[in-house]
């Protein structure tokens, strides 16, 4: 149904490089904004490879994938991406719904004006808005109210050992509990087992990614994996 755009850097010298070396230094230097606005524009060509896959399928069980991408809070602050993520979905004939914007908590707390502006501008325009790792930083309970929101991603930190821990299982449960109160689903991350894809269901949780599901693949194998998925669907 979903899936989570991951950037990652096979460099010709150092190999892989991991996000959390690369990353802080883009934002620092600025290049986020360019490699924020092509990650986006790489992930929309290939949503909508996918869309027109589905919707030309003769098979009328075919979902149409939504891709999630990361935007960093340097990007909120300088550009119009709100205007011009936009007007390329536009050009290209995909629908915003196909999209999902992620942010962290740590842009919230920024309380910007504009922030919230183009928040809701992404909003208003179809697209939807995600909360990443929500539980484990401010959690500022007042910015779920104020800011618009469609999705909350509970952090892996409480999925981990919801099993064995009831004080995380007990925040996950109310967690789910809240934001389905405030209008919002709900995404679980790190799900490696089948006991917490059980609890999970149990407590209500609309979606759920993990290891449990699939690892980080390439556009191609995730082609090839979601068609796999839908033909064993298919023969239950």
């Amino acid at each position: 149904l979903k899936a989570e755009a991951l950037l990652r850097w096979h460099h010709p010298e150092y190999g892989m490089v991991s996000p959390a070396k690369f990353i802080p230094i883009a934002e620092e230097t600025g290049m986020i904004s360019e490699i924020g606005d092509w990650v986006f524009k790489e992930s929309a060509r290939l949503a909508k490879c996918w869309y027109d896959a589905a919707v030309s399928s003769d098979n009328p069980d075919q979902q149409i994938i939504q891709i999630s991408v990361n935007k960093s809070p340097r990007q909120f602050f300088s550009g119009d991406t709100h205007l011009t993520w936009i007007e390329h979905l536009t050009k290209i004939g995909l629908p915003t719904s196909c999209m999902v914007i992620e942010i962290t908590e740590g842009l919230l707390l920024d309380d910007r004006p504009e922030v919230a502006e183009k928040l809701l501008s992404f909003r208003n325009a179809g697209f939807g808005v995600s909360l990443d790792d929500f539980g484990t930083g401010y959690s500022a309970m007042a910015y779920l109210k104020k800011f618009p929101m469609d999705y909350l991603k509970i952090d892996q930190a409480f999925v981990r050992d919801m099993a064995t821990d009831h004080g995380d299982q007990a925040i996950v449960e109310a967690i789910i509990v809240m934001a389905h109160k405030l209008g919002m689903m709900v995404i679980a991350e790190g799900v490696e087992t089948a006991t917490q894809r059980d609890m999970l269901i149990a407590a209500g949780c609309d979606y759920a990614q993990g290891y449990f599901f699939a690892r980080p693949m390439t556009a191609g194998d995730m082609t090839l994996f979601t068609a796999a998925e839908r033909a064993a669907e298919r023969l239950k």
